[in-house]
């Protein structure tokens, strides 16, 4: 017996090759960040920390906790790395000693420019390509996947 062709047969197909086109073009994204990290023995949630730090300073950790949807003891080793490593630094909120706020050191930024610069690069060459209809389109899927 043939297997037949129907339209969801048709149509998971085509959902396959997305699931292919997100798992490569990922997998392009973080390459070389991700070897420069394992160069320091880091991984790609020291990266998100360090970006996420980054680009929020005064950060609280319960904040950050929050934008990485992750536990304070799946945070605690990595963010003890970051600062034995001097990449980031925490100080006491003014108002509410209990609240640590988050800022990366000169060495943490430039990392974080490092490794997050290859990424907007990367990206720049593609949107140019395509053209900003097509960047609009790109950010309209990847916020609705991630129900933003």
């Amino acid at each position: 017996m043939t297997d037949l062709i129907t339209p969801s047969s048709i149509r998971e197909h085509e959902l396959n090759q997305a699931l292919e086109a997100l798992f490569y073009g990922f997998k392009a994204v973080v390459a070389r960040p991700d070897a420069m990290l394992a160069e320091q023995g880091l991984s790609r949630v020291h990266h998100r920390i360090l970006y996420f730090v980054g680009h929020n300073p005064g950060l609280s950790v319960n904040e950050l906790l929050g934008i990485l949807g992750v536990t304070k003891q799946s945070l605690n080793g990595p963010m003890r790395q970051l600062g034995r490593l001097g990449y980031i630094q925490t100080r006491q909120d003014t108002r509410d000693r209990r609240i640590k706020r988050l800022s990366l050191t000169d060495s943490g930024q430039a990392l974080e420019t490092a490794l997050s610069g290859d990424q907007r690069a990367r990206f720049a060459r593609v949107f140019k390509q395509l053209g900003a209809k097509d960047e609009q389109a790109w950010r309209r899927v990847m916020n609705k996947l991630a129900d933003r």
